[in-house]
C-alpha cells in the first residue's frame, strides 16, 4: 500500500502531468468541445501561465483562484499555481455574492481568474480586497475591461522548472460548506494528490492508461478533480472536460456518445435524470463505459438497479469528504451492495462512536468518523470548527452510520440537520429565512422528504399568521418567492401547510416528526 513516506520529499502535483511527456507527450490529454490537448501541449500552456503568475508577482504560499467553467484555463491555471509553489483556490460556480466575499477575503486571493459568464457573480466586491492584484479574464471574445487569458500568457516562455515544494506543502485550498455561517477553508498537500490516486483511481477503481473518464461532478469538487483530471492523469489516461449544464441529462449523454469515456465520474441525480428518460440507452451509444461511480449523496437501490438493468454496468457508491481529499468508503467492483457505502478502501480506517465518542456496539447506528493520510489538518481560520471536527487522528465527518454484519456500512442520515440535495449540501434554516421574508408565514420548517426515485429533496411546512388561510394563490406565491431567492437545488420540491410545528415541552423543533409526516 502506498505512503506518503513512499513519495520524494521534495514533491510537486505537476509531476502528475510532467511524468507523462516523455512516453506519452503525443497522447491526447484533455478533450472538450473547445478542441483537444495533448499532454505536452498542456504542460507548455502550464509553463506560461506559471511565468504569468510569477510576472504578476504571485510569491511561494499565495492564493491563485479561479471561477470558470470545466475548460484547458481551469486546468492550467490549477497545475500551474501549483508549479510555481501557489495554493490553487477552484471557485464553486453556485455561490452567493456574499460567500465570495468571504472566500476572497478569507483566502487572501492575490490573483482571480474569471470566465466571463461568471464575472456579474463577482465583480461587485472585487474592489474591496487590497490583496487582490490582477482579474484575468477567461473569454472567447476581446470585449471586456480587464486582461484576457490569452493575452496574459501571450508572450510567456512555454518552459518553466517546478518550484522545490515540500511533499507536505500546502498546494490547494477548497471551501467546503457548514451547518451554518460561511464555507469553511480545507488546505490540502502536495503528497495529497498521488496517495488519493493510487489508493483510490489505481487500486480501487483499476484505472489505468487506455482508460477516458468523464465527470458531471465540476472540477471544483475534489470528486470532480480526483476522478477526472488527477485519477486518468496520473496513469496517462486522458479526460474530457464538460462546461456544460450537469442537469440536463440529453447533454451529459450526447457527451458520453460524442467522446466514448470508459468511466464515468457522476451523482445520483444525474444518474436518475438519465434513467427518467424512455429508452436512453437505445437513443445514445454509451456502450463505452465499463467503470460508473456516485457519490455526494445515497445511491437508492432502485436507482442502482434500474441502471444495471438497462446498461449492464454496476454502479460504484461511495462516499468522501473535502476534508479527505476524495473517495474513503466504497462498493468495490463485483462486491457491490447496493444501497449501501461499501467497505473501507486501502489506506483509511473507520469507525463509529456515539454522541459521548465511544466505540459504539456491532449492529447499532453512530457517528462516523475517519482516518488516512489525505485528510486535511484543519478549518482555515476556523479554530472552534477545528475542534470539533479534528480530534486527533480522526475526523468526525457529521454523518450516522450502521455496519452490517458483513462489514458494509449503511447511512443513517446527519448528524445535524443538513439536507444533501443533489450532490450539494442545503441548509434548511436558509430555506427558512427566505420563507419568513413572506408576510403571511408565522412559522416555517424544512426537512428531507424523499421523491419517487428515492432522493432526498426539501419539504416545506408552513405555519401561517391568524389574518391568512391556506390557498393555491398563497402556496403559489410561497414557491415564486422561493424560487427568486433560492437556487435551483434549495427550493422546495413540496410545501405544505399545517397549524403548528412539533416542538418538546422547552421548545425545541422536532424534525424527525416532520420527517415521518
Amino acid at each position: 500500500m502506498m505512503k506518503a513516506a513512499d513519495l520524494p520529499t521534495y514533491y510537486n502535483i505537476c509531476e502528475i502531468l510532467e511524468h507523462n511527456i516523455g512516453p506519452r507527450g503525443d497522447k491526447t490529454a484533455l478533450l472538450s468541445e473547445h478542441g483537444s490537448l495533448t499532454f505536452r501541449e498542456v504542460s507548455e500552456q502550464v509553463n506560461k501561465v506559471g511565468n504569468a503568475l510569477i510576472r504578476s508577482g504571485v510569491k511561494f504560499g499565495e492564493c491563485v483562484a479561479i471561477l470558470c467553467p470545466d475548460r484547458p484555463e481551469w486546468v492550467s491555471a490549477f497545475f500551474a499555481t501549483a508549479k510555481i509553489g501557489g495554493i490553487a483556490l477552484g471557485l464553486n460556480t453556485l455561490l452567493r455574492i456574499d460567500e465570495y466575499d468571504h472566500i476572497l477575503r478569507d483566502a487572501r486571493v492575490k490573483i482571480l481568474v474569471v470566465h466571463d459568464s461568471l464575472l456579474a457573480l463577482v465583480e461587485p466586491v472585487i474592489k474591496k480586497h487590497d490583496t487582490l492584484v490582477e482579474v484575468i479574464i477567461v473569454t472567447d471574445s476581446n470585449s471586456t475591461n480587464y486582461t484576457t487569458f490569452a493575452e496574459w500568457i501571450d508572450k510567456e516562455n512555454s518552459e518553466l522548472d517546478p518550484a522545490t515544494t515540500h511533499r507536505e506543502d500546502f498546494c490547494s485550498l477548497h471551501y467546503s460548506s457548514g451547518t451554518t455561517g460561511m464555507p469553511k477553508g480545507v488546505l490540502h498537500m502536495h503528497k495529497d494528490y498521488p496517495l488519493i490516486a493510487q489508493l483510490s483511481g489505481v487500486d480501487l477503481f483499476g484505472i489505468s492508461e487506455n482508460d477516458r473518464t468523464f465527470s458531471v461532478a465540476k472540477l471544483f469538487f475534489v470528486y470532480g478533480i480526483g476522478g477526472n483530471l488527477i485519477f486518468p492523469w496520473y496513469v496517462g489516461a486522458s479526460c474530457v472536460l464538460y462546461a456544460g449544464p450537469t442537469r440536463q441529462a440529453p447533454a451529459v449523454l450526447k457527451t458520453i456518445a460524442t467522446f466514448k469515456p470508459t468511466i464515468f465520474v457522476s451523482v445520483p441525480t444525474i444518474y436518475s435524470a438519465i434513467l427518467s428518460l424512455p429508452d436512453f440507452s437505445k437513443r445514445y451509444d454509451i456502450g463505452s463505459l465499463r467503470v460508473c461511480m456516485s457519490a455526494g449523496e445515497p445511491l437508492p437501490v432502485q436507482t442502482w438497479n434500474t441502471w444495471k438493468d438497462a446498461t449492464g454496468v454496476e454502479i460504484l457508491d461511495t462516499i468522501g469528504c473535502t476534508e479527505t481529499y476524495h473517495t474513503f468508503m466504497a462498493n468495490k467492483p463485483g462486491e457491490v451492495r447496493p444501497g449501501s457505502s461499501g467497505k473501507p478502501i486501502r489506506g483509511y480506517d473507520v469507525k463509529l462512536v456515539d454522541d459521548e465518542g465511544r466505540d459504539t456496539k456491532p449492529g447499532t447506528v453512530g457517528n462516523l468518523l475517519v482516518r488516512g493520510e489525505t485528510t486535511a489538518l484543519f478549518y482555515l481560520h476556523q479554530s472552534e470548527k477545528t475542534r470539533h471536527s479534528f480530534r486527533g487522528e480522526w475526523l468526525f465527518t457529521g454523518d450516522r452510520y450502521l455496519q452490517d454484519k458483513d462489514g458494509y456500512y449503511w447511512h443513517q442520515g446527519r448528524v445535524d440537520d443538513m439536507l444533501k440535495v443533489g450532490g450539494l449540501w442545503v441548509s434548511p434554516m436558509e430555506i427558512e429565512e427566505v420563507l419568513n421574508m413572506h408576510d403571511s408565514v408565522a412559522e416555517c420548517a424544512v426537512v428531507g422528504h424523499y421523491d419517487s426515485s428515492g432522493l432526498l429533496k426539501p419539504k416545506a411546512f408552513v405555519c401561517l399568521r391568524s389574518d391568512f388561510e391556506p390557498s393555491d394563490k398563497l402556496f403559489e406565491q410561497l414557491l415564486k418567492l422561493c424560487a427568486k431567492n433560492l437556487d435551483a437545488n434549495k427550493r422546495p420540491r413540496w410545501l405544505e401547510f399545517i397549524n403548528d410545528l412539533p416542538r418538546t415541552s422547552t421548545g425545541k423543533l422536532q424534525r424527525f416528526k416532520l420527517r415521518e409526516q
